[in-house]
C-alpha cells in the first residue's frame, strides 16, 4: 500500500493508520531526513525477523538504529552517557546522524549482540517525527537493501521494488541519495564510523 502523506504537514489520521500498522506487527518504508528507512515497531519480534530476512541478515549482526522522535526515549535504551556525549547529541540532533551508544537491557533480546550496541537517530523529518509520537516508542530502523541508492529516492519505484514484501510504503516526496552519518561513542573518543550527510570534524 501506497500512502501519500503531507511532509510539512502529516494528515493525523494517515499517521495514526501507519502506527496501527506498525503496532499490528507490520512493516512500512518511511521517509528521514536522509535516505528512505524500512522499518518497524521494536518490540514486535516477528517484524524484526521479517526485516532481517528481506535483509538476509542475522538480527544479531544487523546495523538497526533505534529512531527516536527526540531524546526523550534516550535512557531507557541506552546506558547512561557522559554528560559531554549528551551535549554531542543535543547539539547534532535532530538531525542527519546516527550515535552508537552503549545498549541498557530494555533493548529487545532479540537485537542483542557480542557489542551490546545501539544507535540511535532523530531524524529532522516531520512525518518520521509524527509517526514516532503516535507510536509512543522508537521504530527500529534499517537501510532498503542493495547497492543502489538510486532506486529509493522515489516513494513509487520503492513501492513497486517492495509491495509484495511491506505493509505499507509512505510517500513523503523524493528522498536523498546520502545515508546519516554514524559517530560510535561507546569508546574514550568519538570515532567517525561512516561519513555520510551530516558535516563531522574530526
Amino acid at each position: 500500500m501506497l500512502i501519500p502523506i503531507h511532509p510539512k504537514d502529516p494528515q493525523p489520521r494517515l499517521i495514526k493508520q501507519v502506527a496501527d500498522t506498525l503496532r499490528e506487527g507490520g512493516i512500512v518504508i518511511y521517509p528521514t531526513d536522509t535516505i528512505y528507512g524500512l522499518g518497524c515497531d521494536i518490540f514486535q519480534t516477528k517484524a524484526i525477523e521479517r526485516i532481517a530476512w528481506i535483509k538476509k541478515i542475522d538480527p544479531k549482526k544487523a546495523q538497526f538504529s533505534f529512531v527516536c522522535a527526540d531524546l526523550s526515549h534516550l535512557s531507557d535504551f541506552a546506558k547512561q552517557i557522559s554528560n559531554s556525549t549528551f551535549r554531542l547529541l543535543k547539539e547534532y540532533l535532530p538531525g542527519p546522524y546516527t550515535f552508537i551508544l552503549e545498549a541498557s537491557k530494555q533493548v529487545p533480546k532479540i537485537l542483542h549482540s557480542k557489542k551490546n550496541t545501539v544507535g540511535i537517530r532523530v531524524p529532522d523529518n516531520k512525518i518520521t517525527q509524527a509517526l514516532i509520537r503516535e507510536l509512543g516508542h522508537p521504530i527500529l530502523s534499517t537501510t532498503l537493501p542493495g547497492e543502489l541508492v538510486e532506486e529509493y529516492t522515489d516513494p513509487e519505484i520503492i513501492h513497486e521494488h517492495y509491495q509484495n514484501l511491506v505493509d505499507i510504503v509512505i510517500d513523503g516526496g523524493i528522498g536523498g541519495m546520502i545515508p546519516s552519518t554514524i559517530i560510535d561513542c561507546t569508546g574514550a573518543e568519538n570515532v567517525l564510523v561512516r561519513k555520510g550527510l551530516g558535516e563531522w570534524e574530526e
